[in-house]
């Protein structure tokens, strides 16, 4: 006899089951493919999920909440590896809503852009701050901007033309430097970019400028030649003993994984030390940058979030946290 009940009451809970899952297909069925107005976060608590999703409600958050994170992570250019990282860590502490799961991946990514010195290292006299990165990522934008922050703060600055392989660039910096009333200092077309580098450090001394920005040519990372040129700018500025102060390596936010690369290469041949992440004022989130803290150890310092001289700000990791997330 209670043999009997045993398999009733298993039988019963099949077909309990098979009625829930049966249901929730009919429901998809009607609603046609493509068409589910309702991301896995807006779900109604009260619909029916299936005997494995019923289940799981009580193991944790649903796996489903897990792949949507996921997409999150890697729509925002974090890359595989350190989404699986962030990932793992907030499996282990099994969160049990879609707020929580949140709530936990925020904080790993604070966590994990936590512990730098994010301040612009001015040592010498002048201090040399040298701007490098791919083409088009921002550098000559950049440079003047710094400059707008540095005279905005009362230093006398002066910006290096060190781009003598684009006309452009150096109309673009003196540009720059009428408006801000900076300096700027210049060579001949496709000269020696370290040669015009080391005559605005003689400069700056002369003038008794506090930085010499120098703004560089951009370089395929995949250049060897080129990017041995760069370490040249970087070995001549500190030919009278005198360290550059800075080596900041500007990335575009839409760049992608690529940045990783970029930051390693470049770190390899000019010694990096901190990062700018240009043009986040558009749709990309700049991910890229967390591993690159991660990996390498260099600091995001400033982000570029438009075209004016004002729009160069400090880099804040629990704020691009939460903009990752968004």
């Amino acid at each position: 006899m209670l043999e009997f009940w045993i398999w009733a009451a298993v039988i019963a809970l099949g077909l309990a089951a098979a009625t829930a899952v049966w249901r929730l297909t009919a429901r998809r069925s009607r609603r046609g493919p493509g068409k589910n107005p309702r991301g896995p976060a807006e779900r109604r608590p009260g619909s029916s999920l299936g005997l494995g999703r019923l289940l799981s409600r009580f193991r944790g958050v649903d796996e489903e909440y897990m792949r949507e994170m996921e997409r999150t992570l890697l729509g925002a250019d974090l890359g595989p590896a350190m989404t699986s990282r962030i990932l793992d860590r907030v499996r282990e502490a099994a969160p049990r809503s879609p707020d929580e799961l949140r709530n936990l991946v925020g904080r790993e990514l604070a966590g994990a852009l936590s512990g730098q010195e994010r301040g612009l290292r001015l040592s010498g006299s002048p201090a040399t701050v040298v701007l490098v990165g791919v083409n088009g990522s921002g550098k000559t934008t950049t440079a003047a901007k710094l400059a707008a922050r540095l005279t905005g703060e009362g230093r006398r600055c002066l910006l290096a033309a060190a781009d003598t392989f684009r006309a452009a660039a150096g109309d673009q910096l003196r540009t720059w430097g009428g408006r801000l009333g900076v300096e700027v200092v210049t060579g001949a077309a496709g000269g020696d970019p370290a040669s015009v580098a080391y005559d605005a450090l003689a400069a700056g001394r002369a003038r008794g400028a506090e930085a010499v920005l120098v703004d560089t040519a951009g370089r395929l990372h995949e250049s060897r030649n080129l990017m041995q040129e760069l370490a040249k700018i970087v070995r001549v500025l500190e030919r009278d003993g005198q360290p550059v102060s800075e080596v900041l390596l500007v990335i575009d936010a839409a760049t992608g994984r690529n940045g990783l690369a970029q930051a390693r290469i470049f770190t390899e041949q000019a010694g990096v030390t901190g990062i700018v992440l240009t043009k986040m004022d558009g749709t990309a989130k700049g991910g890229t940058v967390v591993a690159v803290e991660h990996d390498l150890g260099i600091p995001v310092k400033f982000i570029g979030v438009g075209e004016g001289p004002q729009d160069l700000l400090p880099f804040d990791g629990p704020s691009f946290a939460e903009g990752l997330l968004q």
